[in-house]
């Protein structure tokens, strides 16, 4: 034999600690046919900073599409089919790098997926540039050994083997053709070089993580040995690996043989479906032919097609695969919405997802009965979802496997006549509905009795779109795309259907009036700029008041939301009118002339506009200006203080009862801000930023101009001689 080896390789992603399914990162690798060992190189690694700690790091793995993972234990959402994924854990200790190898001999050929994610996430809300977080790293190489030659298993015929040794297995291939209802694997005449009895052993199927379903047959003796697969996958290629348990040195010779029982389907013909299509889109023409059912069907034609339903092992039921967007597909029936099940043969509908890329959302399949076509009361429509290929024997145990998947399974009675059944993240394959008609006293019982079944299928991105408490965002991986749930407002779990930390409305009500009105706090500030005469400042003030309240009625959680505009507008507004506040407000304190500082304050804004345009959450789009604010105030109360020969400002009350109370709460607010804001405390906290800030502008905000009188409403209202001001610059008698 002739093996060939390939490497694969992805470039390495940066970790995230895990909140949603967004943060976990994910590889998406191509496994190649014939492959008969699968080696993952998986590498960790973290940065040297004095940050960095030790770290646990996950790993999941997934056949034919994305892991479902669960690492907060939330709930899924009722209905949902949920089977653990595999798993390892990466710990980096004192080492900066770790390397970690897992093997899978006889992958299944197609798509691997590998995710992996950080514990999770602590909720504390970090400012972009106040801390430096440790980088974490992790890469996923993929080896394969696939062998070029492997022997093809023709169905009916003998084919001699020879094992040469133990350690080295013996693979052959063998194609399932469509419709294979049973398949039978014979091993026989088996002899072993050292006159021994005979012990060998046949692992049929191939290895898919999370679960594998591969069948092993065990032969001791030279008697012949059988193994017989219900449901085999259809249209795929069946690994065969035969290895000897016998002595090292001894060869073992057999012959192997594959066999199928077919199964012969029935369905409506192609130009009846087709007819029933055009019908449905223009709508039904005068002496068309119509489906079963149909006015122009004559009874007797009708009773012929009921009679050849038992000579048929299935019914097939022509099924349209509808595209809307991405991963978002809806499957039509031809036949109409409703699907006649009888008990001599399943119904089957085949729903396409192996195009690829259609594993990266749910699968949604939901059965409603109609009560009145079934003319038994105890009798029970069973109804499986398989993949790879359908069931064709369903009883009331509901033993819904094939020869290589556990399918899903379903139900519907007159007594509970709708079930539903969401498959999260559907492996890469042709699925299949199968429906059967149950009676609890035997077939016998309702030979004559049909019951009209009414089925919706499609696949969506996110269940339900995530519910009013999650929004569905759409991931990608180099071309793969897949969705996920990111919740809010304390709701979590898979469709974001989990309320076991979920806020009340009275709490939302509570967050939202008070990160709204906490801005009102701006009003004093406002006032006190407009009685001594900024008002540029208090137009600014006012700017900021308005955004920001109307920012935080829109940006909330839950259901007390309020968006007067765009959300990405108000954001922008919100956070360009906070770093202006800043920067008028120390300009307003450095006390320079008019022209300069209404230069400075256009100059300013222009280019804060900008930084934020580039970085929104940038910590020096706020740090900037401060810094380069102050230094302009501290070289103007220095040029003030030289050239008055005494400090300045030069009122020990200026700075006790303004200035020193108004800094103190500048800090606190930034303490706040920086350092102590989670998602849990968020809005109160926050509500306490806004209050702190706005209490400080009213504090240090300089007094007018001595030149300049308080507002004289009565003076400018009546009509009387008007006093000239002043408008001349303090002067100051040198000592």
């Amino acid at each position: 034999s002739l093996y060939v080896s390939e490497y694969f390789s992805q470039s390495a992603q940066k970790l995230s600690f895990y909140s949603w399914y967004g943060n976990a990162k994910l590889f998406h690798f191509h496994v190649p046919e014939d492959t008969v060992l699968l080696r993952w190189l998986l590498q960790a690694s973290r940065g040297k900073g004095p940050e960095c700690t030790s770290m646990e790091i996950t790993v999941h793995f997934r056949y034919g599409a994305p892991p479902v993972i669960n690492p907060l234990g939330t709930r899924f959402p009722a209905n949902a089919t949920v089977r653990p994924s595999y798993s390892i854990s990466i710990t980096l200790s004192s080492a900066v790098q770790n390397t970690t190898f897992v093997n899978v001999t006889t992958p299944a050929a197609g798509d691997w997926f590998i995710a992996a994610h950080l514990p999770e996430a602590a909720g504390r809300i970090e400012v972009k540039g106040f801390s430096t977080p440790c980088p974490y790293m992790f890469q996923a190489d993929m080896f394969v050994l696939r062998l070029t030659d492997m022997p093809v298993l023709e169905p009916g015929i003998a084919m001699p083997q020879t094992i040469i040794s133990p350690a080295k297995p013996l693979h052959v291939k063998v194609f399932i053709p469509k419709h294979a209802a049973r398949m039978r694997f014979e091993l026989r005449s088996c002899v072993t070089s050292k006159q021994k009895a005979c012990a060998v052993r046949a692992v049929l199927g191939s290895i898919t993580l999370p679960e594998s379903f591969q069948r092993i047959l065990t032969c001791t003796g030279n008697v012949n040995c059988s193994l017989a697969l219900d449901s085999p996958p259809w249209e795929k290629w069946l690994q065969i690996m035969v290895e000897s348990l016998g002595a090292a040195d001894a060869s073992v010779s057999m012959e192997m043989l594959a066999s199928f029982t077919a199964c012969k389907p029935g369905s409506t013909s192609s130009f009846l479906n087709f007819s029933n299509l055009n019908q449905s889109q223009t709508g039904p023409r005068p002496g068309s032919i119509g489906a079963a059912g149909n006015p122009s069907m004559s009874a007797g034609e009708a009773s012929h097609n009921a009679s050849s339903q038992r000579s048929f092992c299935l019914q097939n039921q022509p099924v349209v695969r509808e595209d809307l967007d991405v991963v978002s597909v809806r499957y039509r029936l031809l036949n109409g919405p409703s699907v006649p099940v009888h008990s001599s043969s399943p119904s089957i509908l085949l729903l396409n997802l192996n195009t690829g890329m259609d594993s990266g959302g749910s699968l949604v399949v939901s059965l409603l009965l109609n009560k009145t076509s079934v003319g038994l009361a105890n009798a029970t429509v069973v109804a499986c979802v398989s993949a790879a290929s359908p069931v064709l024997s369903l009883n009331a145990s509901q033993n819904c496997s094939t020869a290589f998947f556990q399918g899903y399974a379903l139900s519907v009675s007159p007594s509970s006549a709708e079930a539903m059944l969401i498959v999260l993240y559907p492996q890469t394959d042709d699925w299949f509905l199968s429906l059967q008609l149950i009676c609890p006293r035997g077939q016998g019982e309702c030979n004559a009795a049909e019951a009209k079944v009414t089925v919706f299928a499609y696949l969506t991105p996110c269940f339900n779109d995530c519910g009013p408490y999650g929004q569905c965002s759409l991931l990608r991986r180099h071309g793969y795309l897949y969705a996920g749930c990111s919740c809010k407002a304390g709701w979590g779990g898979w469709s974001c259907t989990d309320n076991t930390k979920a806020q009340s409305i009275g709490t939302q009500n509570l967050a939202t009036l008070l990160l709204t009105l906490s801005n009102l706090m701006f009003l004093p500030a406002i006032a006190v700029a407009v009685y001594r005469y900024y008002l540029v400042e208090a137009s600014v003030y006012t700017y900021t008041m308005f955004f920001s309240t109307f920012y935080h009625a829109c940006d909330q959680p839950g259901v007390a939301v309020m968006c007067i505009m765009d959300y990405d507008t108000l954001q922008y507004c919100d956070f360009l009118g906070s770093v202006v506040s800043i920067w008028v407000t120390i300009l307003c304190m450095s006390r320079v002339k008019k022209v300069l500082k209404y230069v400075l304050f256009v100059l300013g804004t222009l280019l804060i506009a900008m930084s934020l345009q580039l970085d929104r959450r940038g910590v020096w789009n706020m740090m900037g200006p401060c810094l380069f604010a102050l230094i302009i105030m501290i070289a103007a109360w220095v040029h003030h203080g030289v050239k008055r020969r005494h400090c300045y400002p030069s009122s020990w009350k200026r700075w006790v009862f303004y200035l020193l109370p108004g800094i103190t709460l500048a800090f606190i607010a930034i303490s706040v801000y920086a350092f102590m804001e989670t998602n849990e405390n968020y809005y109160y906290t926050h509500s306490i930023w806004h209050v702190l800030v706005a209490s400080s502008v009213a504090f240090l905000l300089p007094p007018r101009d001595k030149h300049k009188k308080p507002w004289a409403w009565s003076q400018k209202l009546t009509c009387r001689y008007q006093i000239c001001q002043n408008d001349r610059e303090e002067l100051y008698a040198v000592t």
